[in-house]
């Protein structure tokens, strides 16, 4: 009930899902509007259930919109959509949460409903991205704004996890983003947290230092780690720089008759360029370091991207990522301790305030 055109392209994307993917949704939220999208899209209802697809109902009489505060709103609506689809998670009702909302109440739900992992002092967005030699991905993407050594170590091993599990890759590559190769720049928490991993032994993945904003996509590395400030600028800036890229080849192309001529034998090539780019193919980003998966979508996500979030979420799942999570996490618990020397840790109230300030 949260995106920008909610709930029509989340219950389009749920039925291309249910058709093309099989995978079995619950649709949480006021029951009218859902039921007459459902029926916009071809689709039987009776009693709250689809009569052709594994599609459900779920009322919920309330919204978390996206001017509520978000750790107040998950605490006082409990009948917010989002906030019973978070408890059915918690309960093991269903098996990931997927939304397009007010992703700091996503934080916020994650936090006081799905609850962190054994040793995760804030969890983290992490998006996927295409870069040159393949795929890699990058964490964190705006949970966190402020954060200490401890909290980027701990993002660096659950990336590499991911990048292990989901994406396939043998021993991830994991590279901290900072504004020069040299150790002697960076911010305070850049040098502390290198200092962190340089003194690590025994990593479950390559630790190659520094990365610089130019690299990112090149694929030097296939784990980019920071802070959620300067992982939501490079996130915005790239979707950015992608739109304008695309952009400007069509122009060129269609201006001139020649041109049009020239690029009808590109057209496949310009079809896939635009496919790698789309944030629509990628569906949407995990908040990794819960109990439960949880999925934040866009808010302007259209149904395609609905669609691949919701085959994502069932591939997160299905694939007991989150078991995965804790055992690294627990295997370097020696790179955390040296973490927390560092930089001070933060309380655990202190923690549930911060980690919902900056929407993804």
């Amino acid at each position: 009930m949260g995106g920008d055109r909610a709930p029509a392209v989340e219950v389009e994307g749920a039925v291309a899902a249910a058709r093309e993917g099989g995978v079995e949704v619950l649709l949480v939220g006021k029951r009218d509007g859902i039921e007459r999208e459902l029926r916009r899209c071809g689709v039987t209802v009776r009693d709250g259930r689809a009569v052709e697809l594994p599609l459900h109902v779920v009322h919920a009489g309330e919204v978390i919109t996206m001017d509520d505060a978000p750790a107040q709103a998950v605490r006082r609506k409990r009948d917010a959509s989002m906030r019973v689809a978070a408890d059915l998670v918690a309960r093991g009702e269903a098996s990931a949460l997927v939304s397009a909302g007010n992703s700091g109440a996503m934080v916020a739900c994650g936090l006081f409903v799905l609850r962190r992992l054994k040793g995760v002092d804030r969890p983290g967005i992490l998006t996927t991205f295409p870069t040159r030699t393949g795929e890699a991905v990058l964490i964190d993407m705006g949970a966190n704004v402020e954060c200490k050594p401890l909290h980027l170590c701990q993002y660096a091993v659950m990336g590499a996890c991911y990048s292990k599990n989901v994406v396939g890759t043998w021993r991830p590559r994991v590279g901290l983003l900072a504004n020069a190769s040299e150790v002697h720049k960076g911010t305070e928490l850049t040098r502390e947290t290198h200092r962190a991993l340089s003194a690590a032994t025994n990593l479950g993945f390559h630790y190659a230092g520094y990365i610089e904003g130019r690299d990112v996509f090149s694929g030097k590395v296939d784990v980019v780690v920071c802070d959620g400030f300067s992982g939501n600028l490079v996130l915005k800036i790239s979707e950015g720089v992608a739109e304008t890229m695309i952009a400007i080849v069509k122009d060129v192309v269609t201006s001139t008759t020649l041109g049009k001529i020239l690029a009808l034998p590109l057209l496949p090539t310009l079809r896939k360029l635009k496919r790698r780019v789309d944030y629509a193919e990628w569906g949407g980003a995990p908040l990794l370091g819960l109990r439960g998966a949880a999925i934040i979508c866009h808010g302007g996500s259209n149904a395609k991207a609905i669609k691949n979030a919701l085959l994502g979420a069932e591939r997160f799942a299905s694939r007991d990522l989150i078991g995965s999570l804790q055992r690294a996490l627990a295997d370097h618990e020696a790179l955390f301790e040296t973490a927390r020397a560092e930089g001070p840790r933060l309380t655990r109230e202190g923690d549930e305030v911060a980690a919902t300030s900056a929407p993804a």
